[in-house]
């Protein structure tokens, strides 16, 4: 069976629901909910049911879009506060640790290369290229498995990994972009043919461009945004989380057509975004959340469907092999050399980060460039990167609380902050909610005893689940949660 106008919508309905039935099975058995999504795809595929796809630049482009949404959405929902303690930490890892984990597995994949009996044959760019394209922890299953495990990490370690794995994505990116050209150059030419200076004068260059134009690219659409939205008093609410997802995509194009990182871009301007006050804010956080994880079933589907597991096996022991190598010695020998000078970040803690390096869909994506661009070995490359990221997705990401619980860097999770879903405009006050204890109430059982500070009026009460209005005869209890809205005139 194969895709046709007829048929895709149909398919596409199946996938889906398919895929969100596997899931919620295998979620039961502790497996991220995105391996499942890619093994159903697998299920459907050529090796499975039959289904045919192999279009690798329709892909790559549903690939690319998905992961516009899925950065600028983690950017939108990453918070300045959290975020400015471990910012040092977590941009070295999204640079210099990718730079470390592309070069220590590059050259293990060398190693392999030139030994006899490995069944592999790679010059050092290819091994270099190989391992550039999963060098990245993919945002997508970091961001997936963190916010859904129902967990606090100690030590800022969440706002870490986040930032992490949302901002290296653009440095894998352009190591993908920069060894394809380099393949491309010493492709038919001998090494005294080629102008090393002039390859490693557009390396930098191109180095420079994708980081200065995607950072400077981020910041003038965020800003923009923000400005815009402020003042373009549009009749409906979801026209807002609309108007938003059309400028994604246009920074996303504008900063690609500039020869800057698009991905860069997008994750700035939802950081931006995210945190600064607009209209209707609530509503497109909301439409982001269901927008991504729309995107992400869609993405791990078709990625799934692209691949051939009869042809993924033939490369399963070699892939294993530099899997192990990634997980237990470069990506650990990245963290821990690329935080060396942060002296106050534990061992625990560095170890915890070196375990959290899943691969996802992200470097499947990238290892979809050398194909389309017929980099000689490019099908071995797919392969070995799909592989990985399936180990990696079910070792890895299957084991992230244990890991946590066994490193004593987990927390019990607080109650949830919105438990109301209720939101005013950031200008008429902010909306605080605090449960009542026994401590509480020693004063007294009423709203006129509680004694609030000045400028708070409570707003409502929640208690096992059913919501009174507040009076002044109403009893209050241990376990009560109270909606209050403060007055922050003065404050942005």
């Amino acid at each position: 069976m194969t895709f046709t106008s007829e048929n895709i919508l149909l398919i596409l309905s199946v996938l889906i629901f398919s895929g969100i039935l596997i899931s919620k099975a295998g979620y039961r058995f502790g497996l991220p909910s995105l391996l499942l999504f890619l093994v159903a795809g697998m299920l459907f595929g050529v090796d499975g049911l039959g289904l045919q796809f192999d279009d690798v630049k329709q892909a790559q482009f549903i690939g690319m879009c998905s992961l516009c949404v899925i950065l600028f959405s983690g950017g939108m929902e990453t918070k300045i506060k959290e975020i400015r303690p471990v910012l040092a930490p977590g941009l070295v890892l999204s640079t210099a640790g990718v730079l470390l984990t592309t070069v220590f597995t590059g050259l293990f994949i060398y190693l392999l290369s030139i030994w006899e009996s490995c069944p592999i044959n790679l010059p050092l760019v290819t091994c270099l290229l190989l391992a550039a394209t999963m060098s990245s922890t993919d945002s997508a299953s970091v961001f997936n498995i963190l916010r859904n495990s129902r967990m606090k990490l100690k030590n800022n370690l969440q706002p870490l990994l986040e930032l992490e794995s949302g901002s290296n994505d653009p440095m894998a990116y352009i190591l993908t972009i920069i060894l394809i050209q380099l393949a491309g150059s010493l492709s038919g030419n001998t090494p005294g043919d080629i102008d090393s200076w002039h390859v490693a004068a557009d390396a930098v260059k191109t180095f420079l461009l994708q980081f200065g134009v995607g950072t400077a690219g981020g910041a003038v659409f965020g800003f923009a945004s923000v400005w815009f939205l402020r003042r373009v008093n549009l009749s409906n609410a979801p026209l807002y989380a609309i108007m938003l997802l059309s400028v994604m995509f246009f920074s996303f194009t504008v900063t690609t057509y500039l020869a800057g990182n698009g991905y860069l871009a997008v994750y700035i301007a939802g950081i931006i975004i995210g945190n600064s006050s607009i209209p209707y804010k609530k509503d497109i956080f909301s439409f982001f959340d269901s927008l991504t994880w729309l995107v992400q079933i869609v993405m791990f589907l078709i990625l799934g469907l692209l691949v051939n597991p009869h042809e993924m096996l033939k490369v399963a022991p070699v892939a294993l092999l530099i899997g192990v190598f990634m997980i237990l010695v470069a990506r650990p020998l990245s963290v821990f050399i690329s935080l060396a000078p942060f002296r106050s970040i534990s061992v625990q803690s560095k170890l915890f980060t070196s375990w959290v390096g899943l691969r996802g869909a992200a470097p499947i994506i990238f290892a979809t460039y050398p194909v389309v661009e017929n980099v000689q070995g490019a099908d071995l490359i797919f392969n070995i990167v799909f592989f990985i990221t399936l180990v990696s997705l079910v070792v890895q990401g299957s084991s992230i609380p244990a890991s946590a619980r066994m490193f004593k860097l987990n927390e019990e999770m607080d109650e949830e902050e919105n438990t109301f879903g209720i939101e005013v405009p950031e200008e008429a006050g902010k909306l605080v909610e605090i449960s009542l204890t026994e401590e509480s109430l020693l004063h007294g059982d009423t709203l006129k005893e509680l004694k609030l500070p000045e400028g708070m009026l409570v707003m409502m009460i929640k208690r096992e689940g059913k919501f009174i209005v507040p009076n002044g005869s109403v009893k209050l209890r241990a376990g009560d949660r109270l909606l209050i809205i403060s007055d922050n005139a003065g404050n942005d």
